[in-house]
């Protein structure tokens, strides 16, 4: 990319910060001839969203009064072809996803129809799991309809090396560089026991297609009479069917009850086993006793747990994003009432309190938080 600056300052970048100031002048060359083909309004140009990762989102008006999504993703730093293959796969699948109306793929620049401006997290209220239910029952319909299109060799998988990678992250950003605590060898070798212990169960689950961050701050609310729009899909693979169900449940920014989380775990599995996502894929009988399948999931929330508790503190120590750690505690507490629910997981349970510095309760029940 040639190291240039715009002579002035476009009608196209005037409400938007850029940091390289030749990024911002391809950019306006880009949106130029999509303007006109689309009946585009550079002058409304403004930012509509941040992301983990080094991606943003810019909206822009049209015409006739509509808006669209751009995505700037510099290509040096991110990958677009997994959310253009995704995206693919979702609108296949009947999924309501962004449309791309067009991509300039050395760039990294993208135009996307725009699926609204509200997410389904900014309806729901902790206090009122009465009116958030019926929220969570759409949610779990999408979710089906995209395991059930699953097929192998579409995506990557989430296999051993994958799971272990990202279990990783908890000892080496958040045990080590958050917390500042070196893990004596006792330590390690209880972290490594547990380690497998998680991944063995995670890798009985049958494989579906795994969004991989499918919660409430991933799904839109939708026009009266269609369905939840799905976003932040780019990092889907081919893995668990436990990991989606457990990432909408015990989301990362916001909990629920178990009583709550029962009874819409209960009814994904029923609707799950109907359509044979489990039953005969299963060694472990989960299509028939929703005890076994409701142990696959909390054990599949260990992984993401322990993982997000690291992405958040790398967020925050290597990227300067510190709004992610303040939910780390979250994760610590789901963490908790898991393995203090599991007898095996009770030397993991001890390990969390001398990470965390606290006392452990007396008996095996934890609450959620």
């Amino acid at each position: 990319m040639s190291a240039f600056s715009p002579p002035t300052e476009s009608p196209a970048t005037a409400a938007v910060a850029w940091a390289d100031p030749a990024r911002a002048a391809h950019f306006d060359a880009w949106l130029a001839p999509l303007a006109a083909q689309h009946g585009l309004l550079p002058a409304t140009l403004r930012p509509a969203s941040a992301d983990a990762s080094f991606r943003r989102y810019l909206r822009i008006d049209d015409a006739q009064g509509r808006s669209r999504v751009v995505m700037d993703a510099p290509p040096d730093k991110e990958n677009c072809r997994p959310f253009v293959h995704v995206q693919g796969l979702m609108a296949a699948a009947g999924l309501r996803v962004p449309e791309i109306l067009a991509w300039d793929e050395p760039l990294g620049f993208m135009l996307l129809s725009d699926l609204g401006r509200e997410t389904v997290i900014e309806r729901l209220d902790p206090a009122r799991p009465e009116a958030a239910h019926a929220w969570y029952l759409q949610a779990v319909d999408a979710l089906l309809l995209w395991q059930q299109a699953s097929r192998p060799d579409m995506l990557p998988p989430y296999n051993d090396a994958l799971l272990r990678r990202e279990l990783g992250l908890f000892p080496e950003w958040y045990v080590g560089r958050h917390r500042g605590i070196v893990l004596d060898d006792a330590q390690q070798a209880v972290l490594a026991r547990s380690f497998d212990a998680i991944v063995a169960q995670n890798l009985s689950a049958p494989s579906v297609y795994v969004h991989r961050d499918f919660m409430t701050r991933n799904l839109m609310v939708p026009p009266e009479g269609a369905a939840l729009g799905v976003l932040d899909f780019q990092d889907a693979v081919y893995g668990p069917i436990t990991y989606d169900i457990a990432s909408l449940l015990r989301d990362a920014f916001i909990s629920w009850d178990e009583e709550f989380v029962i009874d819409v775990t209960v009814r994904y599995w029923e609707k799950a086993r109907r359509l044979g996502l489990l039953g005969a894929k299963s060694a472990s009988g989960w299509g028939e006793d929703f005890g076994e399948f409701y142990r696959a999931v909390e054990w599949m929330g260990l992984q993401r747990h322990l993982k997000v508790a690291g992405i958040f503190a790398r967020l925050t120590l290597r990227d300067g994003k510190p709004r992610y750690l303040a939910d780390a505690p979250r994760f610590i507490a789901y963490l908790r009432a898991t393995a203090a629910r599991y007898r095996e997981l009770a030397p993991l349970l001890r390990l969390l309190h001398q990470i965390e510095g606290t006392q452990e309760a007396g008996g095996w029940a934890y609450g959620r938080m």
